[in-house]
């Protein structure tokens, strides 16, 4: 599958992906879209383009998960987010990785969003009240992530990124244009976006310790991510992205 920006902003994502996912998909359990081949600029068309090997499978917010089929989740998403923030980053900073340049977890920025799109959800077609929600952000701002703590993230992790077969298990994970060097809680969110309350044990277990800060952050851009696919579904009728903002939250509710 070759993949060609429109926009010179897609250009730089995929320039980044260029950069850094060859180097860190042998080291992943599961596939990911590393680009196999490069397309250079030219007269003929401006910007880098990229071909990718195709991953089998349907993003997981296009089929129908039961909570059952969830859970079976939790254990392939922790392995491999488990391997991605091991990852040593400093070669990768070198090779172009970047720091969190539109601060993901910044509280103000991230509140007044998350509220201005709570506000249109009446008038596209949304009457459930999220107003709890807006009061756990509020009560809940992220803490502010050490230097040295920080880790290669894939950024923009949730359901219309994970590839699922057709038994339901994770082939890959997919669109890495937000990596950075960053804070693992926006990974970590992929637990409270699409997994059950009854099995985040069992995604903390095998992941590895998370302090409860990381967990709290995680939970906190799980809600503001929620907000934004719900709200995007509703503006664009994109049916899928649309019942994925709602499951999520159904799940953050528990």
């Amino acid at each position: 599958m070759f993949r060609f920006p429109r926009r010179r902003i897609a250009a730089e994502l995929i320039e980044r992906e260029i950069a850094v996912l060859p180097q860190i998909a042998s080291r992943l359990p599961l596939a990911i879209s590393a680009p196999s081949y490069i397309g250079r600029k030219s007269a003929a068309y401006p910007w880098v383009f990229a071909g990718y090997e195709l991953i089998s499978g349907s993003t997981s917010c296009s089929v129908f998960l039961s909570d059952r089929s969830r859970a079976a989740l939790a254990e392939p998403l922790a392995r491999f987010l488990r391997a991605l923030h091991d990852i040593d980053p400093r070669p990768l900073v070198a090779a172009g990785l970047p720091p969190d340049e539109i601060g993901r977890l910044d509280h103000e920025k991230r509140l007044r969003a998350a509220q201005q799109r709570a506000a249109a959800f009446a008038a596209l077609g949304h009457f459930e009240d999220v107003s709890p929600f807006l009061q756990w952000l509020e009560a809940h701002p992220p803490r502010l992530l050490d230097e040295g703590d920080r880790r290669v993230v894939h950024g923009d992790l949730y359901a219309r990124h994970i590839v699922i077969d057709d038994r339901r298990v994770p082939s890959g994970v997919i669109d890495w244009g937000d990596v950075h060097l960053g804070d693992p809680a926006l990974d970590i969110a992929i637990a409270h976006l699409i997994l059950p309350s009854n099995v985040h044990a069992a995604f903390r277990a095998c992941y590895g310790p998370i302090d409860e800060p990381t967990w709290s952050a995680a939970r906190y851009r799980a809600m503001y991510h929620a907000f934004l696919e719900l709200e995007y579904g509703l503006r664009e009728g994109d049916g899928g992205m649309r019942d994925s903002g709602a499951t999520a939250l159904r799940l953050i509710r528990g």
